[in-house]
């Protein structure tokens, strides 16, 4: 689920910085998994506690069927109210939208896709269904029997039976727990950036972390987030990614240029590419924002260096991403009212003389350029190119 920010939250992020532990830390550094950020989607943002089996089925149809799948889309991730009661000696089960969940990950493993599944350290998560305080070595291994391939394990109620202090502790419990399994299984924190995880994201076996507050389908909330990840750039490396939150894109509240904006953004930052839509019924263009190979190809790129702001001038900015073959992606943002023209000089991103622009959106070469490169961007808008 897309974290909360209940009443507890401003008492957390005002603790004392917590240094990072080195204990677990060659432990999280075992796996393969998560090589590059990992993409597919996730239930939350689209159909919250109401997502059902067969919602999830149909988002694996969708993947398999449509070129999300060919695009580097895999995992099929359930959020929060999945959740039943727990039977007598304690295991974790599913409640009647969802039956047989072995069942379920066997489908979406049929398909060529992974799954993914969702808990809390506290006793409840945030819909106030079943958390696995007490249980989290019992449910690693309920998931590994499944078949799951993912889990993302929100902090929720967890305030309520932990001290922020015990943060990382009870992070890496579940880390443990789900290494004992045998199961490669990606672990996804959610604690919504406090106490400046991505410092300790690694040490306790975080695959990925979420680095802000809930995303919404608003430009205003995702531009604010998507923006402030400046400067955690350094926290970044294969199998371990600093998480804005997941897509909003095809959700209906932004337009065109406003969710090219988010993508070409995203794919900048090295971000986890989780889409948040319903699948099953999206337009053409939605798909082609979320399947374009080429800006998709900037987010996977194997050197796994995120992207920083290399210029600024009011609401005009200008990203930059290294690439493993020498280029450089690059985005110019208009975060204004109005078109503006926004250029990027060649030497802010490490590029002396000419070059040659390759325009990411438009799939089409640019030519070359002399010492810099400009374009019209449109309000809220990006021009996405790759400078080499």
């Amino acid at each position: 689920m897309t974290c909360r920010f209940p009443c507890w939250v401003k008492a957390l992020a005002g603790a004392a910085l917590l240094g990072m532990s080195l204990s677990g830390a060659l432990l999280a550094e075992d796996s393969t998994l998560a090589a590059t950020p990992p993409m597919g989607w996730n239930s939350w943002n689209h159909f919250g506690c109401r997502v059902t089996a067969a919602d999830v089925r149909a988002a694996a149809d969708a993947i398999a069927s449509n070129g999300m799948k060919n695009a580097g889309y895999t995992y099929v991730n359930i959020d929060d109210c999945w959740q039943g009661r727990r039977d007598a000696d304690g295991n974790i089960r599913p409640n009647g939208k969802f039956g047989d969940m072995k069942a379920l990950a066997d489908y979406v493993h049929s398909k060529g896709l992974k799954i993914g599944i969702y808990s809390s350290p506290g006793p409840k998560t945030c819909a106030g269904y079943e958390g696995s305080y007490q249980h989290e070595a019992q449910d690693a291994r309920q998931y590994a029997a499944w078949g799951i391939d993912y889990l993302k394990y929100d902090w929720c109620s967890a305030s309520r039976v932990y001290k922020p202090e015990q943060m990382q502790e009870v992070y890496r419990k579940m880390h443990d727990a789900l290494l004992a399994t045998g199961r490669p299984i990606v672990y996804s924190l959610c604690q919504y950036g406090l106490q400046a995880v991505w410092r300790w994201g690694p040490s306790v076996g975080g695959n990925l972390w979420r680095t802000t507050g809930d995303i919404s389908d608003h430009y205003d909330r995702m531009s604010v987030i998507g923006f402030d990840q400046n400067g955690l750039e350094k926290y970044a490396k294969p199998g371990h990614w600093n998480d804005p939150d997941m897509l909003e894109v095809g959700n209906g509240h932004m337009n065109r240029d406003e969710y090219l904006t988010h993508m070409s953004l995203w794919c900048l930052l090295a971000a986890p590419l989780l889409a948040g839509n319903d699948l099953s019924k999206m337009n053409r263009e939605t798909l082609e924002i979320l399947t374009n190979k080429e800006v998709i190809a900037v987010d996977q790129d194997s050197k796994g260096a995120q992207g920083r702001r290399v210029w600024q001038e009011g609401p005009y900015e200008v990203w930059a991403k290294p690439l493993a073959d020498g280029s450089t992606a690059v985005g110019l943002f208009n975060r204004g009212e109005d078109a503006e023209k926004i250029g990027v000089n060649f030497s802010d991103i490490g590029v002396s003389g000419s070059a040659i622009v390759r325009d990411l959106w438009a799939h089409k070469d640019l030519g070359s350029f002399e010492g810099s490169f400009s374009a019209e961007v449109p309000r809220h808008g990006v021009v996405m190119i790759k400078v080499k």
